[in-house]
């Protein structure tokens, strides 16, 4: 009797320990977000005149702004990451913060620019995404974001770097055109959890949709 019950105490824990590696698995499945959810986030939201609006519903585009975003983009585009300025760089975020956004979890090796071979799945949903026929002639930003640990020179530089890997790769493997790829860093200056700067949830690329102002399709 007591051995049964040894052995049956063994099966169990055994059985625990493989449900507790299989919920894990499928946990990390789900941190990928496929291409459809990207293309849907990604997509301007139209009006029911079918015209494009800003963040708010019901809210119309000043065309004066969107011919100040038009001018930005057009400066950027073509610009290597580094030579954007700390102004353009903050410009870029101000627009980017009303146009259809996501973030990515996209791990790069440490204290690399490569980009690790457990986020190669995201990095593909994002080339699928951006690949797609509703998302076509759109101009979007790749934002390379670090985390808070570090000094601001070596995380403005590792987040540069990152950015133009993602453009790189979208570039060589998808075919998207580089004029509409606009790479940039922020370091470690826009962190998306403030209260713990060393929290990996930092350490992200974020995709904006800088043709939200135009005609949705």
């Amino acid at each position: 009797m007591t051995n049964f019950l040894k052995n049956y105490g063994r099966q169990i824990c055994v059985a625990s320990a493989v449900l507790s590696i299989t919920s894990g698995l499928a946990l990390a499945g789900d941190a990928t977000m496929s291409a459809d959810q990207i293309v849907n986030a990604l997509k301007p939201k139209a009006s029911t005149r079918g015209i494009t609006i800003g963040p708010q519903a019901g809210q119309r585009v000043d065309p004066a702004a969107q011919a100040k975003e038009a001018a930005l983009l057009n400066r950027v585009r073509n610009r290597k990451t580094r030579s954007l300025s700390l102004g353009e760089r903050q410009q870029i975020a101000e627009v980017a913060a009303t146009k259809p956004n996501i973030d990515l979890e996209i791990q790069f090796d440490y204290n690399s620019a490569e980009i690790s071979q457990a986020s190669m799945p995201a990095v593909q949903e994002l080339g699928k995404a951006l690949s797609d026929p509703s998302l076509k002639d759109a101009t979007f930003v790749v934002a390379g974001h670090t985390d808070g640990v570090g000094s601001d020179g070596f995380n403005q530089d590792l987040s540069e770097r990152r950015a133009d890997t993602i453009k790189r790769y979208l570039v060589a493997k998808y075919g998207l055109a580089g004029k509409d790829l606009v790479a940039v860093g922020y370091g470690k200056t826009k962190l998306k959890d403030t209260a713990n700067p060393a929290d990996p949830v930092n350490r992200r690329v974020q995709v904006v949709n800088m043709e939200a102002g135009t005609a949705a399709k």
